[in-house]
Formats: structure tokens, C-alpha cells, sequence
């Protein structure tokens, strides 16, 4: 009951605080519009990427276009999620470097939903739009037969892939902690990890795709359950459970962050220490 309890402070915290950056940023509407637009357009260079590689080659890694395309759509609409909820948590070692966490810790609202709302963006829509009809466009020109439970594994997926990067957000927030600023490491696990996402397993090392399953399981945010939907084997022996494991393997990520997020909490001991 108390969890339940602190859980319902956390989201109302998180949507307080939210709102109030939403209303800030829609004070200039016109800016806004043309933000929005920019980040729309500079997400899309990665897409843009894509497509030139395929003027080259038919395939890349065996994986036709559209295929590549459904790769790259499941990923960054994910990631879009994520990281319009939780983006804001690579502040978090600038805050520690210059006393505003502490500041945090005093406030009779949860840290984290503090800092996860804090200078919360709207204009990160941009990426989920423009992952959204990417998706949407890979749809209808991917080459599948489609049954009711390929059909539901879609936005299945997309949600366990945007909790999975939530949990890597906050676990790179977490070790902030130690390191006192770390975001480009966090980043090269969140924004890399959607990169790498975008192409197919194929072209990368197998010792390299193991680890991306088994140890740091990324490949749960679009390669297995697109395998899957793709009828295209995994370059790994998976049973073919896994292809709906997503939900397990994003639970356990956030389980394990949460844990590692309040070790990191209570070791804290302000700035300087």
C-alpha cells in the first residue's frame, strides 16, 4: 500500500511539474512549431542515411529495405517515448557538480519524478512522429503474412522498447552518482543503442549480438520480436518464446534500475562529499 501510495506522489509530481514546462514551452507557439519541425527534420537525417545506403545496395546484411525500414521505425518510436519521459535525466550529474540536487532531496515530492519532469521538452514529439510514420510507412510495404498475434506484437513492442530505454536512462542516471557527470556515457547507451538498433543484427559480429541479447538486452527493443513478425531467423538460437519476452525483459530492466536507483539515492552524501 505504501508503494501504491509513493507511486501515485510520483506521477502526480511528475505531471505537475511536466505541465508546467508544457505551458512554458507553448507560451511562443510560433517557436515551438518551428522547434518541433526542426527536430522532426534532424531526426529524420538517420531515416535519410538509410535510404541512401539502399541507392547502393539491394540488401544490406540480407535485409531488404523495407524490413530495414521496420527496424528503424520500432526503435525510434520506442525511443521517442522514452526519451520525451526520461530524457531529462542526463542532467542529473550537472546537478550534483553544482548543489542543485540537493535542493531536490529536501522538496516533499519524489527525486525522481523531480528530475525526470525537470525542463520536461515537448518538442521531443518530433522523433516520435517521425519514428510513428516511419513505422506506419514500413507497414505497408513490408512483405508479411500477417495473423492477429503478429498484428499485436506491433504496439506490444513499442511499449516494452520505450520501458527498456526508460530503464537505460535511468540506470545512466545512476551512475552519475559515482562518477559525478556522466552523460555521454549514458548517452552512448541510449542514443547509441537506438542507432545500432536501426540496422539489422546481420551486420554485426556475433560475439557482439550476444551481448546485446544476453547481457545488455537491447536486441528485445526490435531484433528478436521483428525476427519474429519478419519471419527471418535471429542469428542467435532463440526458442521461439522470446519473440514475446519483450514485456519480461523490460520489467527485469526496470526492477534492476529501480534497485541500482535507490542505492545510488542513498549513498549520496551532497556535493563535494
Amino acid at each position: 500500500m505504501a508503494e501504491a501510495t509513493r507511486l501515485g506522489e510520483g506521477l502526480r509530481a511528475y505531471r505537475l511539474i511536466a505541465g508546467m514546462w508544457m505551458r512554458s514551452s507553448l507560451t511562443y507557439r510560433a517557436s515551438f512549431v518551428l522547434t518541433l519541425i526542426g527536430n522532426l527534420v534532424v531526426t529524420g537525417l538517420d531515416f535519410a542515411t538509410i535510404l541512401l545506403m539502399f541507392t547502393q545496395v539491394d540488401r544490406l546484411g540480407g535485409w531488404t529495405m523495407p524490413e530495414v525500414t521496420f527496424l528503424y521505425g520500432l526503435s525510434v518510436t520506442a525511443f521517442g517515448f522514452a526519451d520525451l519521459v526520461f530524457g531529462s535525466l542526463d542532467v542529473l550529474g550537472s546537478r550534483i557538480r553544482d548543489g542543485s540536487f540537493d535542493t531536490l532531496l529536501v522538496r516533499p515530492a519524489p527525486v525522481l519524478a523531480q528530475i525526470g519532469a525537470d525542463r520536461f521538452a515537448l518538442r521531443r514529439l518530433g522523433r516520435i512522429v517521425q519514428g510513428g510514420l516511419v513505422l506506419a510507412y514500413a507497414l505497408t510495404v513490408v512483405d508479411v503474412d500477417w495473423t492477429p498475434q503478429k498484428v499485436l506484437l506491433v504496439p506490444v513492442t513499442v511499449v516494452s522498447g520505450a520501458v527498456i530505454f526508460c530503464a537505460l536512462f535511468l540506470a545512466g542516471a545512476t551512475f552519475q552518482f559515482m562518477a559525478g557527470d556522466a552523460a555521454e556515457v549514458q548517452n552512448a547507451f541510449t542514443y547509441g543503442g537506438t542507432t545500432l538498433l536501426q540496422y539489422p543484427p546481420t551486420v554485426f559480429g556475433r560475439d557482439f549480438v550476444r551481448g546485446v541479447t544476453f547481457l545488455l538486452p537491447l536486441a528485445f527493443v526490435n531484433w528478436v520480436p521483428a525476427a519474429y513478425v519478419l519471419g527471418r531467423p535471429y542469428p542467435l538460437p532463440l526458442p521461439a518464446w522470446t519473440a514475446w519476452s519483450s514485456p519480461l525483459v523490460a520489467a527485469v530492466c526496470c526492477v534492476l534500475a529501480g534497485l541500482a536507483w535507490r542505492a545510488g539515492l542513498r549513498s549520496y552524501r551532497s556535493t563535494g562529499s
